[in-house]
C-alpha cells in the first residue's frame, strides 16, 4: 500500500519570539520607517495599530517588524488576515499566518473571510476594494488608530510603469502613498499606512529569513495574465538587467520619481482645493461655475477643480479623455459651432455649458441618476 508523501505547510514559523540573533540591516530599517510613519498616530493598548497580513514575504516581514517595534516601544500592533477564497489552499494559509502573528505577539489577531465577485475592473481590482472596505469595517471595530499594508518599493516601482502606461497624469505617476485614508460606505474614514515603501522585496525576504519565517508564494503571482504580474515578472527585470534594458539605476529611478510626483502632485491638489472652494456655487441639486473664471485657470488645474466637482457626487475620477470633451466645454473653439453639452461621466454625472455673454456663462454640474 503505498502513501502520498507528507505536503509541507505553505506558510511556517516563527515558533518563538524574539528571534535569538541580533537585528540584520534591513530590521533596522524596517523598524525606523515603520516608527517614523506611525509617530503621531496616537496608538495605544486600547488604540493598536492593526497589520493587513496575506501570508507573502512583505506582510509576514511587516508583522515581524511591527513585533520587534511592540516589544521596544509602547506601541501596540494587532494584526488583520484575510481569507479571500479565491484558491482551495488560502484558508489553511490565513490560519497559519494568525498562528505566527499570534506567536509574534501581535494583539488582536482579526481573521476574517471576504467573498470576492468580479466586476468591470476585474478580480484584482475587485478584491482589492473589499479588502480595503474591510479595513476600515475591522478597525472600527476595535477602535484602531489605522492599518499598515506591506506594500515595497518593488510595489512603487511596478505601479509607476502602469501609470504611465495609462497616461493617467502625475498623481498616477505618484504612485502609491505612504499615508491615505480610505472610507467605507457607513463608516467614517480610516488611515492607511505603508512604512515599507523605500524596502525591497529582497529586504522582506532577509527580513523573513531573520524571523524564522517560511512565507507562503502566491502562485497566482505568476499568473501573466495580470498586468501587474508581467510588469514584475518580465518588463521591470528587462528594464533593470544592463543587457536588455538600463540597468539596476531604473529602480531606484522610478521609485524617486514616484516620491517627486507625490509632493508636486500634493501642491497641485491643495492649490486646486482651495480654488475649487473660492469658484463653486453650489446649488439645490447642482454645482455651477462662472466659466469666464474657469477660463482663467491653468490646465492643470482646471482638469482638477473639474475633478473635485464631479466626485463632489460620488463619481470617480473622469477619463482623461472625458476631462479633455469638458475642457471644450470651458473653451468652445473659435470660429465654428461646438456643443454645450451634455457630456456624461461614469456615475451618473453630466456636465452642461449654460449660454449666456462673458459675465453670465456657467458651467454646470448635474448628478444624471437613472429613473426607475
Amino acid at each position: 500500500m503505498s502513501t502520498s508523501p507528507p505536503v509541507d505547510p505553505p506558510l511556517s514559523g516563527p515558533d518563538a519570539w524574539p528571534p535569538s540573533s541580533a537585528w540584520p540591516a534591513a530590521v533596522h530599517s524596517g523598524v525606523k520607517a515603520l516608527r517614523a510613519l506611525v509617530d503621531g498616530w496616537s496608538a495605544s493598548q486600547d488604540q493598536p495599530i492593526l497589520v493587513g497580513v496575506s501570508g507573502g514575504a512583505d506582510s509576514m516581514a511587516l508583522a515581524a517588524l511591527a513585533a520587534e517595534t511592540q516589544r521596544t516601544t509602547g506601541l501596540t500592533f494587532g494584526a488583520l488576515i484575510f481569507d479571500h477564497q479565491l484558491q482551495e489552499i488560502t484558508a489553511q494559509v490565513a490560519h497559519q499566518a494568525a498562528r505566527s502573528c499570534t506567536v509574534m505577539g501581535l494583539q488582536p489577531v482579526m481573521l476574517r473571510k471576504l467573498t470576492v465577485v468580479s466586476g468591470r475592473d476585474g478580480l484584482e481590482a475587485a478584491a482589492r476594494q473589499a479588502r480595503y472596505d474591510a479595513f476600515v469595517q475591522c478597525a472600527h471595530e476595535i477602535q484602531a488608530a489605522g492599518v499598515l499594508t506591506a506594500h515595497t518599493a518593488n510595489d512603487q516601482a511596478e505601479q509607476v510603469l502602469l501609470g504611465l502606461s495609462r497616461g493617467s497624469g502625475l498623481r498616477s505617476i505618484a504612485g502609491i502613498r505612504k499615508q491615505r485614508t480610505h472610507d467605507a460606505p457607513g463608516y467614517a474614514p480610516v488611515r492607511i499606512g505603508r512604512p515599507l515603501l523605500e524596502l525591497t522585496r529582497e529586504a522582506t525576504e532577509r527580513i523573513c529569513a531573520w524571523a524564522g519565517i517560511r512565507y507562503f508564494e502566491d502562485p497566482m503571482n505568476r499568473d501573466d495574465a495580470i498586468a501587474r504580474i508581467r510588469v514584475r515578472r518580465h518588463l521591470l527585470p528587462a528594464l533593470v538587467n544592463p543587457s536588455t534594458g538600463l540597468g539596476p539605476g531604473v529602480f531606484s529611478g522610478l521609485v524617486t520619481t514616484a516620491s517627486l510626483a507625490a509632493d508636486d502632485a500634493a501642491v497641485l491638489e491643495d492649490i486646486a482645493d482651495a480654488t475649487y472652494r473660492e469658484l463653486v456655487i453650489e446649488e439645490p441639486h447642482q454645482l455651477s461655475f462662472s466659466l469666464k473664471a474657469l477660463q482663467r485657470l491653468p490646465p492643470a488645474i482646471l482638469r482638477r477643480v473639474i475633478a473635485i466637482a464631479v466626485q463632489h457626487f460620488g463619481a470617480p475620477q473622469p477619463s482623461f479623455e472625458r476631462l479633455a470633451a469638458i475642457q471644450e466645454l470651458v473653451f468652445p473653439p473659435l470660429g465654428r459651432s461646438s456643443s454645450s453639452g451634455p457630456i456624461q461621466l461614469e456615475g451618473h454625472v453630466s456636465l452642461y455649458r449654460k449660454k449666456g455673454d462673458e459675465e453670465y456663462a456657467k458651467l454646470l454640474v448635474i448628478p444624471s441618476y437613472p429613473r426607475d
